[in-house]
């Protein structure tokens, strides 16, 4: 086989039409599916939202054509559900079709799949490929596998910090956020903020800077607002209150507090089946995560701003995997040991 059309090439063309769907589909992954004949992409499809149909029925459906499908080659980025939910197998129609090579990328590690999809395949006579470009469909799919894996969900801790490591002056007059980061930066955030699940703050910061907590500077969907707050004392004339987003609280109700809390407001996120989470403050929060060594990775923005006093940001030790200018702003992702 030609290497342009080699299983590397369609599956790499897999991940881009998966990283359509990003944000959209939450609690379940954005998969991407392609079908091939005859070396020609003849559909492609990714995740519909939650309750919808997976990525391999979208693909499927968009053929019309269905003798096609006898001579064709499914790639998909994640193993194939073997099992009836709110959608019916994947695996039923793959076989119902008789398309007699499928393509897969990554394993489906939740419980009720983890290699039962692949065993259904091939038990029905179709020739399986897996792992073709494993390492980036797990990158892809890092929510979903570090929540089966971890029953947690994938922790982003992110916050800006001053030339002289300051996150905040000690006095604000106004209720409301003190921006350390450029436009650019801030920008960036709520790109990000479309492609997780959640974002958590404490009390602290509600009260403090009254946050929206939204994707007011970018398009798509606005992640579930979550708020530590014990003492269940935060009234609904606070902005994370509005119907813009879903917004839950971790309230003494919710939680155990004669445990660790970090080990409850983990419980509480797995619970909630939030898959991912960025964890934007305050310092009291984010040390919380960073102390208890329970973070994937942190996207700290370093101004140029001085503030000379104020509240100090939090220290991490970690791999840099990326440093890089946004704007004004030094932008460094950082991973654990």
């Amino acid at each position: 086989m030609d290497n342009k059309f080699s299983d590397i090439y369609f599956m790499s063309r897999c991940i881009e039409v998966a990283k359509q769907g990003i944000g959209k589909t939450y609690p379940n992954p954005s998969v991407g599916c392609i079908i091939v004949n005859n070396n020609s992409i003849i559909s492609e499809a990714y995740s519909s939202e939650h309750g919808g149909s997976h990525a391999e029925i979208n693909a499927i459906n968009k053929i019309k054509d269905i003798k096609l499908l006898k001579t064709s080659t499914l790639y998909v980025t994640l193993e194939p559900c073997s099992h009836f939910g709110k959608t019916p197998p994947c695996c039923n129609t793959i076989s119902k079709y008789n398309i007699p090579r499928v393509v897969i990328g990554t394993l489906d590690n939740s419980k009720k799949v983890n290699g039962k999809g692949i065993e259904y395949l091939k038990k029905n006579n179709i020739n399986v490929v897996f792992g073709v470009l494993k390492n980036e469909c797990d990158e892809l799919h890092k929510n979903f596998l570090c929540f089966n894996k971890n029953s947690r969900p994938y922790i982003i801790l992110k916050w800006a910090q001053s030339n002289d490591k300051f996150i905040s002056p000690l006095k604000k007059i106004e209720k409301k956020p003190f921006w350390i980061s450029s436009l650019k930066s801030r920008q960036l955030v709520h790109k990000w903020r479309a492609k997780e699940h959640a974002i958590l703050v404490g009390y602290n910061t509600i009260i403090d800077d009254n946050p929206k907590l939204n994707i007011r500077d970018w398009s798509g969907h606005n992640p579930t607002r979550i708020v530590v707050d014990l003492d269940n004392n935060l009234n609904e004339g606070f902005n994370i209150f509005n119907k813009e987003a879903t917004t839950l609280k971790i309230t003494e109700k919710e939680i155990n507090l004669s445990n660790p809390l970090i080990d409850e407001i983990i419980k509480f996120l797995f619970k909630k089946n939030i898959q991912s989470i960025i964890v934007e403050g305050g310092r009291k929060t984010l040390d919380l995560f960073i102390k208890n060594n329970i973070w994937d990775e942190a996207r700290v923005f370093s101004s140029n701003k001085k503030l000379v006093r104020g509240l100090k940001a939090p220290k991490i030790n970690g791999n840099i995997m990326v440093k890089k200018k946004i704007g004004n702003d030094e932008l460094e992702i950082i991973k654990p040991f």
